[in-house]
């Protein structure tokens, strides 16, 4: 079932065309990768999907709604969720109360407090953060961030997951503990994800299926397996 279809968004900003006639259908339950170098127009398109930026033709629909017109906020609470390649914890709270902020402002619905200490315990607990619930956000380690990032968006209840880049930084054994994080959640909760990732032995392993997006066109779609012999990938990847 088509859980996000966007259909034929573009996005000009002046005299740069960073999207263009970009269309593609995500399956719940899918795992689905984006590819491209820097400049490609990944993030862009994150951002329209999450209501950051509007389409300057085109449109995007969540679950069967219309998100035109939409805030970020909004789009949140109806269980679509983004995270940033720049971590930004609340660097003067606890672990678990980033948790607690997402969980109250990001659902669509007010919980109770035991339910929100709920919320919060099943995502530490999801991302193995739970024995560092009290610690101070800004003094997690870098992979610690980017699993945070991850635990916020669950706090909103997200059902689709947008990540930007979460493997950005890490060491290759962290790099092989988020695979294996990610493909639990999903296992676990039927989540969806859109992953952007320019590590792409990890976006390959993952992935489902591939867009490969180049100066905002599409240029090349599949599996991993159809995607890694593509030769106009290759080129533009390795010249």
């Amino acid at each position: 079932m088509t859980f996000l279809d966007i259909k034929g968004v573009s996005k000009r900003f002046g005299g740069l065309m960073a999207l263009n006639d970009v269309s593609l259908q995500v399956n719940k339950g899918e795992i689905f990768g984006l590819m491209g170098a820097n400049g490609a127009g990944k993030t862009t398109l994150f951002s329209v999907i999450a209501g950051h930026v509007p389409p300057t033709t085109g449109e995007v629909v969540f679950d069967g709604m219309r998100l035109a017109g939409l805030s970020p906020n909004r789009i949140c609470q109806l269980g679509l969720c983004r995270t940033f390649q720049i971590v930004r914890p609340f660097a003067g709270l606890s672990v678990a109360e980033n948790l607690r902020v997402a969980a109250l402002y990001g659902r669509s619905r007010k919980l109770s407090g035991p339910e929100v200490a709920q919320v919060v315990d099943d995502a530490l607990e999801a991302v193995d953060l739970a024995d560092r619930r009290d610690l101070d956000a800004g003094q997690l380690t870098l992979s610690g961030q980017k699993r945070l990032e991850i635990a916020r968006a669950l706090a909103t209840g997200a059902q689709l997951l947008m990540l930007d880049e979460v493997m950005a930084g890490l060491n290759p054994t962290e790099v092989s503990t988020m695979l294996e994080t990610l493909s639990s959640l999903r296992a676990a909760r039927n989540l969806t994800f859109v992953i952007v990732e320019h590590v792409i032995g990890a976006l390959m392993t993952l992935s489902d299926r591939i867009l490969v997006l180049d100066h905002g066109e599409t240029i090349a779609f599949g599996t991993p397996e159809e995607i890694g012999r593509n030769e106009r990938v290759a080129e533009v990847y390795f010249g």
